[in-house]
């Protein structure tokens, strides 16, 4: 059944206020590229707005570094401590929660490492198993929000995930999907990502529905006075808010 569901996405721009054209650049995560969010939101918020978007999607990581060289003018991200990081040193004003959807550890039919059978809702006992049965493992390592929670969870059950088994990739969502598929291999996914992607794979989700999987996504408004922006935006900044309706199955 076709639903609709209203989203307020808060965008706070930037734009010269003597510049004829209306740009900006926003620097992402490969999730919500490749979940497909991207491409129903911005052709939206172009039709209701008049502002063009070009996107760069990273891991958050990248594309916070991306926002420190004044390459970008507004971030939409998912790694709190990151962003806090990245406002405490005085490259960000502030970050708005505006939506979250969770991760989910995915894993081969086979499911080597019994995760689904014994911790289908515990990730930290799940990672346990996947550790313990020398399973294949592929990581985003690539310090994206995504990375950043995986360590997270490694952390907490006091392993360093260096088995021989362990993959580091240094890619975006999609592509690490894809890889643990062929491999036959489990990795952390957001579950957007995986909805999208799921009918051209044979994993399932194998542990999900632990406040531990909770994935916040937030907007993050640069400060001009920090960052020297290389492109047509200039001192004399100005701030919009706009409020974005996002169709939704």
């Amino acid at each position: 059944m076709r639903r609709w569901i209203v989203l307020l996405l808060s965008i706070f721009l930037m734009s010269c206020s003597s510049a004829q054209k209306k740009e900006i650049t926003l620097a992402t995560t490969t999730s919500l590229q490749d979940s497909g969010l991207l491409e129903y939101l911005i052709p939206e918020f172009e039709k209701d707005t008049g502002i063009k978007v070009k996107v760069i999607a990273r891991g958050t990581g990248e594309a916070l570094e991306i926002a420190k060289r004044g390459d970008a003018d507004i971030l939409f991200v998912h790694s709190k401590e990151k962003e806090e990081e990245f406002i405490k040193e005085g490259y960000g004003l502030k970050r708005d929660e505006i939506m979250y959807n969770d991760f989910v550890i995915v894993g081969p039919k086979g499911d080597p490492a019994k995760v689904k059978e014994n911790a289908s809702n515990n990730p930290l006992k799940a990672f346990e198993l996947i550790y313990k049965s020398n399973s294949v493992f592929v990581s985003r390592g690539d310090e994206s929000g995504t990375h950043q929670r995986e360590k997270k969870l490694w952390r907490e059950i006091n392993i360093n995930p260096k088995w021989k088994s362990y993959i580091v990739s240094g890619l975006g969502m999609g592509q690490v999907l894809n890889i643990a598929d062929e491999k036959g291999g489990y990795t952390l996914s957001d579950r957007a990502t995986y909805i999208t992607m799921k009918k051209n794979l044979s994993l399932q989700i194998v542990c999900e529905g632990h406040p531990l999987l909770k994935n916040q996504y937030s907007i993050v408004l640069l400060n001009p006075n920090k960052i020297s922006h290389k492109k047509s935006l200039q001192r004399n900044l100005k701030y919009g808010f706009y409020q974005i309706r996002l169709k939704s199955l």
